[in-house]
């Protein structure tokens, strides 16, 4: 009997690669999301803030990987996380399947962090939004402790890759650089910090998913070596040939546009990461993957400007 993998929040840029990474490794897997194409029968459209909805996405899956992303409000974020956490841990018991839980770096406190931080940092959250990701990690790990479900929790840094349109080089840099236009950064551009391939954490995804002992506990997954956002920028220029000038937006700025723009409101609270040195250690995953092949920035930068160029 076929093991179907079902992947939760499929139309994102890790629940994209992911879907790529089980079709490489030929297994059996339904990708479901709000908004799909409903001609490819693998394909489920759910909305998992109703528990009917994703007691269905679930029948018959072995293993599940949630990658759902929900607006960037903090309003959003306390009334919908903790209700799709529990709708999808009730519909995972009900079928008896196992999943894992791709979360954010959010929880981790007080700031500054700890150079590297680990999965053993401190929960002393320095945003509101930090305190709702401690809160549903919680659910998560709470269910596993208690028997009702076999879950793990995959830690992933601020990432860029093929279709992250939710990346900050994406909505800082590449949004604006491919319709010719500078990029406007709202963070400082020499602080070092650590980021993400979607590709890679997809890859890891399906690797932690697959090894029953990595159950029950917290992964960090990995991230290439400490570089600046005007490092990367530099990257994004050599892909795109430009000479675009790497500066971050004068504070005034940023808190008058503000006023008018949510998201960039919404960004305020999380300026610590980008003040201080913020790098995140993947050495538990290196460990226990010790053949794990992570992509250099330069290839990631190029295949993420392809991605959006096709």
């Amino acid at each position: 009997m076929k093991e179907t993998h079902v992947v939760l929040g499929a139309n994102g840029g890790v629940g994209k690669q992911l879907i790529k990474v089980l079709q490489s490794a030929g297994k059996d897997y339904k990708a479901v999301a709000r908004s799909l194409d409903p001609t490819d029968k693998r394909n489920l459209r759910a909305n998992l803030l109703n528990l009917t909805e994703a007691q269905h996405a679930l029948k018959g899956a072995h293993t599940a990987y949630l990658c759902v992303g929900l607006p960037y409000d903090l309003k959003v974020w306390k009334s919908q996380w903790p209700l799709l956490i529990k709708n999808v841990l009730q519909a995972a018991e009900e079928n008896g399947c196992q999943l894992l839980f791709l979360d954010n770096v959010y929880m981790y406190g007080p700031a500054p962090l700890q150079r590297p931080f680990d999965e053993r940092h401190s929960l002393l959250p320095a945003s509101e939004k930090g305190k709702v990701r401690k809160q549903i990690a919680e659910l998560v790990m709470e269910a596993h402790e208690s028997g009702r479900v076999r879950t793990m929790i995959a830690r992933a840094a601020d990432f860029l890759g093929p279709d992250a349109t939710n990346s900050i080089f994406y909505i800082a840099f590449l949004q604006n650089m491919l319709k010719g236009k500078s990029p406007q950064l709202f963070f400082p551009v020499s602080v070092p910090h650590t980021f993400a391939n979607t590709k890679d954490i997809a890859q890891a995804m399906m690797q932690l998913a697959m090894a029953p002992d990595c159950y029950g506990q917290v992964w960090h997954l990995p991230v290439g070596d400490a570089i600046t956002i005007g490092d990367m920028g530099s990257l994004f220029n050599q892909a795109l040939e430009r000479m675009d000038a790497i500066r971050e937006m004068p504070r005034w700025l940023q808190k008058t546009l503000g006023l008018f723009i949510r998201p960039l409101r919404e960004l305020e609270e999380m300026r610590y990461q980008f003040e201080h040195p913020y790098l995140m250690s993947w050495k538990k995953f290196q460990t226990r993957f010790p053949d794990f092949q992570r992509t250099d920035y330069p290839d990631v930068v190029k295949e993420m400007v392809a991605s959006f160029k096709a």
